[in-house]
């Protein structure tokens, strides 16, 4: 009867242990504190490797865009969407997989306007999932040139055209926040 009494007390125990460590973060799967924590840091990595393709535009640096897009893909493999149905799920990994296929069109050319053609189309790609991406504390607009109707996001709501930089670097408007 002791060791019945015993081995329920150290289930409990272990059980009350083992939940006060972990933290839900869908209906089907609970993670660790950890896991959470390495979630928002890769959100983290996806956006500033998509800010720096952007930056480097900017800076019509095709070099500096061909790395970051190289290391965007590399992150957006390791994500994986949560709590999504299966018809939202699909849909998600389709437009990551096109997302990927966009940022490695960028990685394998030097061509600036090449990567600046493809970037538009990542952009809008970014952005219709953006809330998945989205590290907790921070802020991202959609910002659209008005003359050519080109898509980008940034951190800022400071407009720096990555398209035109060198005729039309303030041309734009943020259209949208999150």
């Amino acid at each position: 009867m002791k060791n019945y009494a015993l081995a329920i007390v150290m289930a409990l125990t272990a059980l009350s242990f083992n939940t006060k460590a972990q933290v839900k973060t869908s209906a089907q799967e609970v993670a660790t504190p950890e896991l959470a924590q390495k979630r928002e840091a890769l959100k983290e990595g996806i956006i500033l490797n998509y800010l720096g393709v952007k930056n480097s535009l900017v800076k019509s640096d095709s070099l500096g865009a061909v790395k970051f897009a190289t290391e965007f893909v590399s992150l957006l493999s390791q994500f994986k969407f949560k709590k999504l149905s299966l018809e939202q799920m699909n849909e998600a990994t389709i437009t990551r997989e096109e997302m990927k296929k966009l940022a490695l069109a960028i990685a394998g050319t030097k061509s600036i306007n090449k990567q600046r053609s493809e970037m538009d189309k990542l952009s809008v790609k970014m952005w219709s999932v953006i809330e998945r991406f989205k590290p907790e504390k921070t802020t991202l607009y959609k910002q659209v040139c008005p003359m050519t109707g080109t898509t980008w996001i940034s951190d800022d709501k400071a407009i720096q055209n990555p398209y035109y930089p060198k005729n039309m670097l303030t041309c734009g408007e943020v259209k949208a926040s999150i």
